[in-house]
């Protein structure tokens, strides 16, 4: 418990203070007299200290020093922070204050940059921030290199020596600029230079020394900073030639890609081969705690390194290798250093990947680098330098790889090591699977597709036209696009109106006249930036002419709807008095139109003309026979044009067709064809052995040489049987028909008879199909049915919308494709023949195709069978 008092004192003058404490037993002791006080203006908070400065120290850590404030009387001291730069979020470095103007910051992420900021506080609080530091990046200071190690003695002629040294673990952080060797025979105690200018690489000759003498040798490393301490001595290496036939030692072991369980050994081939060259080499290694080595390849390999695997995780190990040639194994080389089994936390890995221009490039990241470290990549382990192939580029704690013009040769092993750093290396296998992914994937890139909502259709306009749109997900204002046809472009003009909605991505061309001419293939090509699509349509034999046949319809239609006209022409039925009504409906008359009734071109009499306003007219005939049999015919005409209605009322045949079903506005009309009839028949309808009588639900009725059953709005309980029955003198004729359900499983919307798609794609084929019942459907590939996995995929959406996908198509996906759709009244199959080319070929020209025409299937019983007399 702390207690705060005050005390009126004089000012200028000195005091000294003591404590003491008191209870109900009495006064204690006073406490020790404090140092003498001087009473002196009011206290205020601090100012904020001066220019912070952060320098490199080690790796973790950097040092921060800054001015002190203007006013730093009655300081208890200062508070320091860091930040990562760009995050904006600060941390405390110290929870004490510190007296002095220098503070070492610790646990500090290696290659981070970051900034700092301080604040003074006395007793009455803290300062302001003080300005930050410039960043700083954490590695370690400048300092003269380590020593190099592991000397080797590589080659003797009996007057020089060839010796090769690892190179020191840390550069001291600036590039080692070479190397000093210094030399002695066994026994003396001076040392004397070898080299007076630095040796640049690891392996050096040593001349001018006496045959069979003992020498031992030491190496020092230099940088800017100067030169570091020298290694220990080598064992004593006798100068005596070497003259065996076996190769000499691998020299250089690096040990790199430290994982849980391998790792990789590389080394170099030795300077003396022996008497013949080298075939291969042997890697060797064990625990640091056992005696027996175990040879980790049975067979020598022909390669400068060697993936070591099935270690144990947590262990440590050490390596060798020996080199082999017809003689037999040579000498092994010096053993490397121990290497405990363990992935570093944070281990990073060579990562593959396209940029925005669609270059392929292998990248590693190292935040561990420092200014001194060289990011060395190679292929098969061996540094690339064909600058023909590859380009690298290295910018701080990132380095990439990238491929020139990549080709299979590009496949392989490829690695990376970080110099001046404790080991950081990686490697990445380029197989084919991963080439094939990133070539597609640059050439979307290059090539970028434009997304379509909608391929190129067609519709028939109200007039008569046809109208051929498409819809891309989105189009820029400087998007274009270009109508061909039959590989011939189109301008917009009078016989072409093109149009383009680019806020809605809708491309549009109206043909007012649609003519025989125009059979062929359409395609819209659009580019936007350097994204293309285009999409084609094929009107070519039956598909051309049923947009023919519609455009003619809906033109003629037309005009003719601009005056007088028949909404329905004429038909018959018969009335409840047997009485035969020949009806028409019209539309769009006025008071001047005129109408009248013939019968084989001459005019009828009619007792009353009929109320054109109420758009219906009848001509009832009460009793049919011979003398009625004739072509009816009924006119409208006006000023604006004429319309006419033609009705033949005969019968020259002794039977009448098998039932039919057709699709209606109001519902479903079941129909004969009759080839006779005169007074004397009789005609009735029935439904499940009931006579139907004309309504509203049911009506009866026919035309020219055909009678009808036509069913408004049909439910559950008009399905079963339904029986068409003519009655004459001597003879009767009777059709049937089950209406509970007999379409046969068709393929409605056609495909495509051709499909031409580049590799790495996703296809998909797509059409209606109908029958009643439900038909089955199933896909084949060149005729055998094939299995749904990730591959292939299919699916029958509201039991009508059949689609089969094959995603990332390949060169094995191209054949024929086949839907086969069947219920037990028959079916259909198409067929589809799917061609894929290759990422990077010339895409094949579009030609014109055809839509695939459907194969019958027989139904696998009979379902009509029209019964006679």
């Amino acid at each position: 418990m702390a207690f705060l008092l005050f005390f009126v004192v004089h000012e200028g003058k000195p005091y000294v203070f003591r404590v003491l404490s008191a209870n109900k037993n009495g006064i204690s002791d006073p406490s020790e007299i404090t140092e003498p006080i001087q009473p002196q203006d009011t206290i205020v908070l601090p100012s904020a200290p001066g220019q912070v400065v952060a320098t490199r120290n080690t790796k973790t850590s950097v040092v921060v020093q800054w001015d002190k404030p203007k006013h730093e009387e009655d300081l208890y001291g200062y508070y320091i922070e860091y930040s990562v730069v760009g995050s904006n979020r600060w941390e405390p470095s110290n929870h004490k204050p510190i007296k002095y103007n220098r503070f070492v910051v610790h646990g500090l992420e290696t290659g981070e940059q970051y900034v700092f900021r301080v604040k003074a506080v006395n007793a009455l609080g803290l300062s302001e921030n003080s300005q930050e530091s410039e960043a700083v990046t954490v590695q370690a200071a400048l300092t003269c290199p380590s020593y190099p190690h592991g000397i080797t003695l590589l080659n003797c002629d009996g007057h020089s020596m060839t010796l090769g040294w690892k190179a020191p673990r840390y550069s001291g952080g600036s590039p080692i600029l070479g190397y000093y060797i210094d030399k002695r025979e066994a026994n003396h105690q001076n040392w004397h230079e070898v080299n007076s200018s630095l040796i640049t690489r690891t392996i050096y000759t040593v001349k001018d020394l006496t045959e069979d003498a003992f020498y031992e040798f030491k190496v020092a490393a230099a940088n800017l900073v100067g030169i570091g301490q020298p290694s220990d001595p080598s064992e004593h290496f006798k100068c005596k030639a070497w003259t065996m036939p076996e190769p000499g030692p691998a020299y250089d072991l690096m040990i790199c890609e430290v994982r849980n369980t391998s790792l990789v050994l590389l080394w170099k081939a030795p300077v003396y081969e022996g008497k013949s060259p080298i075939t291969g080499y042997l890697v060797d290694y064990k625990e640091v705690d056992t005696e027996d080595w175990i040879t980790a390849n049975e067979k020598p390999t022909s390669k400068r390194y060697f993936k070591v695997t099935d270690l144990h995780e947590g262990h440590t190990y050490v390596f060798k290798v020996r080199a082999v040639n017809d003689a037999g194994v040579g000498k092994s080389s010096e053993i490397s250093e121990p290497v405990l089994v363990e992935e570093r936390p944070g281990t990073k890995e060579i990562y593959s990947g396209v940029d925005e221009e669609g270059n392929i490039y292998l990248a590693f990241d190292c935040k561990e680098a420092t200014d001194a470290s060289h990011f060395a990549w190679g292929k098969s382990y061996e540094e690339i330098d064909d600058s023909h192939k590859f380009k690298i580029e290295t910018e701080g704690n990132h380095s990439k790889l990238y491929f020139k013009n990549p080709d299979k040769s590009d496949l392989g092993t490829y690695s990376i090591s970080v110099s001046d750093t404790d080991g950081i290396s990686s490697s990445f296998v380029m197989d084919d699977q991963e080439f094939e992914r990133l070539m597609a994937l640059s050439y979307e890139i290059k090539n970028p597709t434009i997304p379509l909502k909608s391929e190129l259709a067609y519709e028939v306009l109200d007039k008569g036209e046809v109208r051929f749109w498409i819809q891309a997900e989105s189009l820029s204002p400087d998007s274009t696009f270009r109508f061909v046809i039959n590989d011939k472009e189109v301008e917009n003009s009078d016989r072409h109106k093109i149009n383009c909605d680019r806020s809605n991505g809708i491309i549009e061309m109206v043909m007012e006249k649609f003519t025989i001419d125009n059979e062929g293939t359409y395609t819209v090509q659009i580019q936007d930036g350097k994204a293309k699509n285009q999409s084609s349509l094929v009107l070519i034999g039956d598909a051309f002419k049923g947009v023919l046949a519609e455009s003619e319809l809906q033109r003629k239609e037309y005009l003719r709807k601009q005056g007088p006209h028949f909404s329905e022409f004429l038909y018959w039925n018969v009335t409840e008095e047997c009485e035969v009504l020949l009806s028409c409906k019209v539309a769009n008359i006025k008071k001047e139109t005129d109408f009248k009734w013939y019968k084989d071109g001459s005019g009828v009499d009619v007792e009353e003309l009929p109320d054109l306003q109420k758009g219906e007219c009848h001509l009832s005939i009460p009793k049919l026979s011979r003398k009625d049999e004739g072509v009816y015919k009924a006119t409208l005409s006006d000023d604006r044009g004429h319309d006419v209605s033609s009705l033949e009322l005969s019968g020259k045949g002794k039977s009448a067709s098998p039932l039919k079903i057709l699709c209606t506005e109001e519902g479903i009309r079941l129909q004969c064809f009759l080839k006779y009839y005169n007074e004397e028949m009789k005609v009735s309808w029935s439904h499940r052995e009931s006579k139907i009588s004309s309504g509203e639900k049911m009506k009866i009725g026919g035309g020219e040489d055909v009678a009808w059953l036509q069913i408004s709005e049909p439910t559950e309980k008009d399905k079963g049987n339904y029986t068409f029955e003519i009655f004459g003198g001597k003879e009767s004729f009777k059709r049937t028909l089950d209406l509970s359900g007999q379409d046969r499983g068709k393929v409605i919307g056609g495909l495509p008879d051709v499909v031409t798609i580049m590799d790495g794609k996703t296809l998909n084929l797509t059409c209606t199909v109908f029958g009643n019942p439900d038909p089955e459907v199933v896909w084949f590939k060149n005729d055998k049915a094939f299995e749904i996995d990730e591959h292939y995929a299919y699916s029958l959406e509201q039991g009508k919308y059949a689609s089969l996908t094959i995603k990332g198509v390949t060169s094995e996906d191209s054949g024929k494709y086949s839907i086969h759709v069947k219920n037990k009244y028959g079916g259909e199959t198409v067929d589809v023949t799917v061609s894929v080319y290759r990422h990077g070929e010339k895409m094949p020209e579009i030609k014109p195709g055809q839509l695939a025409k459907p194969r019958p299937i027989p139904p696998s019983e009979e379902v009509l069978k029209p019964e006679g007399k």
